[in-house]
């Protein structure tokens, strides 16, 4: 488990190497022209310069400091300055900053078999530096390798769309929202045990394979055009319906059974044609 450190402050032992620098130079130079005891002082003064510098630690803004003794885990230290540490101790550096993950475009088959290509973008951190150091091997490549997985597992998960299953509640192209919630938690319980926090994660690329893609697009127009016809005859038989109950209505003209059959014929060639209808005159009679 993470264990935050607030070590003191290094201003202090940054002066006092300064004064075993500064002692080492002065007696180095007074034993060249006095005493061998000089040197061995002036010596003995550069090794604990040396030593007592090794302890002293620059931490920027969001960057921490992972700290072992001799193989034992000490603690993590976040906060930013200059700060002076046991000088046994060895350090790890480790980001907290936010990073941007965009993954390869990846080709894999949804829920209903279908070749699709998927990528994601993900924004992330490290949460907990214990586990991001020790619990897995290279968390930078974890994350990289994780998240291949979870955008695979999404994809297998849910049709791309609902042209083969109607019945879908959540699909890969309209799901929107929902969709992206359930990566972003796919991606969480993959990544927890590397002590990383995902803060975002959105598809970024979907389509149908190239071999599928023509085939697909003519299905989906094919389904459109269904759809518009439908929608189309459904209107020209309410309008067709309310214009003999006008004419019955209003009495302006009486209409017998073949009459209305080919006023219905001709109201529907009218209102259901694709193109502009061309009239034509009958100067004579129906029969």
């Amino acid at each position: 488990m993470e264990k935050v450190l607030k070590p003191m402050s290094g201003y202090l032992a940054l002066v006092f190497c300064l004064i075993l620098f500064a002692g080492a130079v002065y007696f180095f130079i007074s034993g060249v022209e006095q005493s061998i005891t000089y040197v061995i002082l002036a010596m003995l003064c550069f090794l604990l310069f040396c030593f007592f510098l090794k302890g002293l630690m620059i931490i920027q803004p969001n960057h921490s400091r992972v700290l072992n003794f001799f193989g034992k885990y000490v603690g993590t230290v976040k906060d930013n300055g200059l700060f002076f540490i046991n000088p046994l101790y060895s350090s790890q550096k480790m980001s907290l900053r936010s990073e941007n993950l965009q993954g390869q475009t990846l080709k894999v088959n949804d829920k209903m078999g279908n070749p699709i290509e998927i990528g994601v973008v993900m924004v992330w951190k490290v949460g907990d530096t214990y586990k991001a150091a020790f619990d897995v091997e290279r968390y930078s490549d974890f994350v990289k390798m994780q998240s291949e997985a979870a955008v695979r597992h999404l994809a297998m998960s849910f049709p791309y769309d609902n042209l083969e299953d109607d019945h879908a509640p959540i699909t890969l192209r309209e799901g929107g929202d929902k969709i992206n919630s359930i990566l972003e938690q796919e991606l969480t319980d993959r990544l927890s045990k590397a002590g990383i926090i995902i803060q975002e994660a959105r598809i970024s690329h979907l389509a149908y394979a190239s071999e599928i893609a023509g085939a697909m697009l003519q299905r989906q127009q094919a389904t459109a055009i269904v759809a518009a016809r439908t929608k189309i005859v459904e209107g020209a038989v309410g309008m067709v319906d309310l214009a003999l109950k006008k004419l019955s209505e209003e009495n302006i003209v009486e209409l017998d059974d073949e009459r209305k059959a080919a006023m219905v014929s001709n109201l529907m060639v009218v209102l259901c044609g694709e193109k502009a209808a061309q009239p034509i005159l009958n100067a004579g009679t129906l029969y």
